[in-house]
């Protein structure tokens, strides 16, 4: 019986690639599913036979592993650099964004706060 190995809403395209690369080196028989026609069924990768579950969790665990270490390091790489905008570079770039985001927030904490100040009074 089939099973489901991962969920593809939302997942980049070279990451699909990869996978899909990862599967077929390791023969891991597989099929994938698209959103449909009109976007609202469930893309995913399928495993065909079940018994293969164990060893694709595992390579793609790894998959992730290796993934989420080299974005990592780019990332750290780029502050390094001053690549990485800070928030006051932010700031200077769109001043009006970012004023607008900090203003939404304190309204936001606000009325989340409000209520039990009014219950101290």
């Amino acid at each position: 019986m089939s099973r489901i190995l991962i969920k593809l809403r939302g997942v980049p395209e070279d990451e699909i690639s990869g996978i899909l690369e990862l599967l077929e080196e390791n023969r891991v028989d597989f099929y994938e599913t698209d959103a449909g026609n009109w976007g609202i069924s469930m893309p995913a990768l399928w495993l065909k036979d079940e018994d293969d579950y164990p060893l694709a969790r595992q390579l793609l665990d790894e998959f992730q592993a290796k993934r989420q270490q080299q974005a990592r390091a780019d990332w750290n790489s780029q502050l390094a650099e001053g690549r990485q905008p800070t928030f006051w570079q932010s700031l200077l770039q769109r001043p009006l964004i970012t004023t607008g985001l900090l203003v939404f927030c304190g309204i936001v904490a606000w009325f989340s706060v409000r209520p039990f100040l009014t219950m101290l009074s």
